[in-house]
């Protein structure tokens, strides 16, 4: 019985590590051939020398049992290196079928305090890295739809994160850089549809070298057993996104860690108020909207619930 991603090509980027590397090795496990990408920067806030050593090893990895890989060293969010790094997909593997984003860094620090260069760096490798690569992705799969006169097969799995969905303190450019992100993919979902391509976007929980801190004791595995947070819980929606069976399915955001998978509703309207007249006054909104949150409590930190919710688990 053939793999599901057999006969596929795949791009990974951010792949030497935690859950770039999960990912990488689950696709080639399902069958593809896999472009592995990483920087190689050993500082989670895009410090220090980069390096092709990450990626090599996962690439080598891959081999080693018995799946076809190479790779990448290129930083996403250079528009050129992002052209070079789907050429080598189509040049190495003729083609590209699926493209999982998932490079990104951290730089903390609240709104109040945060330089330019700090907000700036988080949004070009997280945002502008994930845009460079679908830019030449989308570009790869409209050209060969064209020349073909039909649908092509064409797969987006970006990384977002829940720190978009309510927020984190000590994380304005990162909880703006994962919201972009899903507004890219609901764009590029709507673009692509007619290619026959999907567009999905995941925020994973995992303990990683970017999230250690984070999860630092909460949810310790018992001897023997699997981490509730390992990445490994993760990849395996990434390989089913990027699968023939996952064709309906577009546009669509996806919350995932140990053993869970939450498909998340777009936002709705919780009331609404019309005006009396024309538009409203100073004094009516006043007087629909004052009531209306008077007796509601500011909502708890979404980093306070999830422990709360680790904790039960």
């Amino acid at each position: 019985m053939p793999l599901p991603l057999q006969g596929l090509s795949a791009i990974v980027t951010g792949a030497g590590r935690g859950l770039g590397r999960a990912e990488a090795l689950e696709l080639a496990r399902l069958g593809a051939a896999v472009v592995v990408n990483d920087y190689g920067q050993p500082g989670r806030d895009g410090s220090g020398e980069a390096s092709t050593a990450p990626a090599e090893r996962v690439a080598e990895e891959i081999r080693a049992a018995g799946g076809r890989a190479v790779a990448h060293s290129g930083d996403v969010s250079d528009f050129e290196a992002a052209r070079a790094l789907v050429a080598l997909a189509t040049d190495t593997y003729g083609k590209l079928d699926v493209l999982v984003n998932n490079a990104g860094i951290l730089r903390d620090r609240m709104v109040f305090s945060m330089s330019e260069d700090e907000w700036d760096s988080v949004i070009r490798v997280h945002l502008k890295g994930h845009f460079n690569t679908t830019h030449f992705a989308s570009a790869h799969w409209r050209e060969r739809s064209k020349a073909s006169g039909g649908p092509v097969y064409g797969r987006v799995v970006n990384t977002s994160s829940e720190a978009f969905l309510a927020g984190s303190a000590g994380q304005p450019n990162y909880a703006a850089a994962k919201g972009g992100i899903v507004g890219l993919t609901t764009s590029t979902a709507l673009a692509l549809r007619k290619y026959g391509v999907t567009a999905n976007a995941i925020c994973p929980r995992a303990r990683t070298r970017m999230t250690e801190d984070v999860f630092a004791g909460l949810g310790e595995p018992a001897p023997g057993e699997l981490d509730p947070l390992a990445p490994e819980h993760v990849a395996p929606l990434v390989g089913y996104l990027a699968s023939p069976s996952a064709s309906r399915i577009t546009g669509q955001l996806l919350v995932v860690h140990g053993g869970m998978v939450a498909v998340v509703d777009r936002p709705r309207v919780a009331a609404q108020f019309d005006s009396a007249k024309e538009t409203f006054s100073y004094e009516e909104l006043d007087g629909v909207l004052g009531p209306y949150y008077a007796d509601r409590a500011p909502d708890e930190t979404f980093a306070a619930t999830e422990v709360l919710s680790l904790k039960r688990a």
